[in-house]
């Protein structure tokens, strides 16, 4: 069956539970090329070191890549991966995700997103998975990857998609170093963060960066000092002010990337 699916333009494989060392290998003993154009993996993938096989084979067609980074694998296997994709796909990658990033593997993403900078378009970086539990380890990360993530971006993305709790002066570097970077659609899931509203009108708005823009942002409750969350979108006078600046303000949940209809219009 493999040897059939060389005659097809591109092959996507997309969270498929199927997906194991046997198939991999099947794959790799294959004499022709095989045209893997997407591949997204998560924690149920029952994948080891022959996947990196896979990478060095189809690599050079990969435009579409995305990794759950959860406990089902081991540290070493997660920076082999991304070692894999920074050799074996530079500047092919347009659209790259990543569930559960650790601060162990936190500055090899931020050698790939420079690697294929080039080429990429959409970028979705979530620190939270459901497979990790949040500790000071999530929270360094974080700072991590807000203080170092705006210098690596390419000078324009269609969809840049943050989900992580955020610290304010976190917020600030990122914006700062990103300045040249304009992004098209902007999602944001703050949830268990600080308020950023007042540095996305400073920095976003004002500054016109963006055309689209989705955020889930914590608001500091006047009467305890804690934080709730609320969708931006739900904010009349907010979406009003932002849309003086040309700038659509639109549902989080709703502006979320849907792979299988990403794929579907390629």
């Amino acid at each position: 069956i493999f040897e059939q699916l060389n005659v097809l333009e591109s092959v996507h494989i997309i969270y498929c539970l199927f997906l194991n060392i046997s198939i991999i290998q099947q794959i790799i003993s294959l004499t022709k090329p095989f045209k893997l154009k997407s591949l997204f993996i998560n924690g149920r993938s029952q994948i080891d070191e022959s996947l990196l096989l896979l990478l060095q084979k189809s690599g050079s067609y990969l435009e579409n890549f995305g990794c759950r980074f959860g406990l089902n694998y081991s540290l070493p296997l997660k920076q082999q991966i991304l070692e894999s994709i920074i050799r074996y796909c530079k500047n092919s990658i347009k659209f790259l995700r990543t569930y559960g990033v650790e601060r162990q593997i936190i500055y090899l993403v931020f050698n790939l997103i420079e690697n294929i900078k080039q080429s990429l378009n959409y970028l979705s970086i979530n620190v939270i998975d459901d497979d990790l539990v949040v500790s000071n380890d999530n929270k360094e990360c974080n700072s991590i990857i807000l203080q170092n993530l705006g210098q690596a971006l390419p000078s324009r993305l269609e969809y840049l998609d943050l989900n992580l709790p955020i610290k304010a002066s976190d917020f600030e570097i990122f914006l700062k170093s990103s300045q040249d970077t304009f992004i098209e659609k902007l999602l944001i899931n703050n949830t268990d963060g600080q308020d950023i509203l007042p540095y996305i009108k400073e920095y976003i708005m004002k500054k016109k960066r963006v055309k689209y823009l989705a955020i889930i942002n914590s608001f500091e409750r006047s009467d305890d000092g804690t934080y709730d969350h609320k969708e931006l979108f739900s904010l009349k006078d907010e979406v009003n002010e932002f849309e003086l600046y040309n700038i659509r303000v639109q549902n989080y949940y709703d502006s979320l990337i849907n792979m299988y209809k990403f794929i579907k219009k390629i």
